[in-house]
């Protein structure tokens, strides 16, 4: 594996991709991709699973963890293992899972920046990777669904771009899907947990993850991390999936948005869950779920 010329003296910015590995359905699995290094931080890294076949159109996945934990490696655990990954690839559609800093780490807007690194990470190395990016979906669920409707609202904000990793290639994308994601971080409700939960939690957790998302934000400044603010007549089309029964993330912050994007005249489809707790807990056809969102994936970057 070599190092791209940086462009600044020290450390490399991002790394070329590693040779893949062919997978026995004929696609290609390429792990560990370093595609952004923030100065000070961890390396930022990708997944990436590619079809068999011609250059397919690429879905960027975010995971969720409530801005605090989580893995690009694993999905909810109402999902089997990779489910989503392998129904992405079976429908012809690559799909990046990705890394992002969590809000301990440093606070809002770096999540969106490390996003923003990846897509353009993805489109400068399009022909490397057996990718097209003419095409681009990003979608996540909870705290990577908020992260991912940003991606997909902010393109026209060049403030809220990112100056780490590739830079130079656009980070707008074409559709986003958003499972159970915050949309709103001033109607979201201080959630309490029962104390006997409270009490087995590190002190970290006593605070609401906006909390530390957004620290010492005030303004503009705390209102541009909220995808409400974004949602303007040029915002791409949104699938939202959400539990009407949601108390992590109440079910009323995707119709927020919703009415928010429809209201601008953007095609939105809002798809309630009836009965349905946070990452579908109590669902008893999240297959059915997966299979609507990768449907609507492959027709919108058909």
């Amino acid at each position: 594996m070599s190092t791209e010329a940086p462009e600044w003296a020290g450390p490399a910015r991002f790394l070329t991709p590693p040779e893949p590995t062919l997978r026995d359905d004929g696609g290609r699995h390429v792990a560990g991709v370093t595609y952004a290094v923030a100065v000070g931080y961890r390396p930022l890294q990708l997944d990436l699973w590619v079809p068999s076949g011609p250059p397919a159109p690429v879905v960027v996945w975010v995971h969720g963890g409530g801005f605090m934990f989580g893995d690009r490696r694993y999905l909810p655990e109402t999902l089997r293992p990779d489910q989503l990954f392998q129904a992405l690839v079976d429908a012809g559609l690559a799909v990046a899972t990705i890394d992002y800093r969590y809000a301990l780490e440093a606070p809002f807007p770096a999540q969106l920046h490390d996003a923003k690194a990846a897509v353009r990470y993805l489109r400068a190395h399009a022909d490397e990777l057996g990718i097209s990016t003419e095409r681009m979906a990003v979608a996540g669920e909870s705290a990577g669904a908020h992260i991912a409707a940003l991606v997909g609202l902010t393109a026209h904000r060049p403030d809220l771009e990112g100056t780490h990793g590739v830079v130079g290639p656009s980070s707008a994308v074409d559709v986003v899907v958003d499972w159970y994601g915050p949309a709103d971080l001033t109607t979201m409700p201080r959630m309490e947990l029962p104390p006997q939960i409270a009490a087995k939690l590190p002190p970290e957790m006593a605070t609401p993850p906006e909390e530390h998302l957004t620290r010492g934000l005030t303004g503009a400044a705390l209102a541009d991390a909220s995808p409400i603010t974004h949602v303007t007549p040029a915002s791409p089309p949104f699938l939202l999936v959400h539990g009407t029964a949601d108390w992590v993330v109440p079910y009323a912050q995707s119709e927020q948005l919703h009415a928010a994007l429809t209201a601008a005249g953007v095609e939105a489809r809002l798809v309630p869950v009836e009965g349905a707790q946070h990452i579908f807990d109590g669902h008893d056809d999240v297959d059915a779920l997966v299979a609507l969102t990768v449907d609507h994936l492959a027709e919108a970057l058909a």
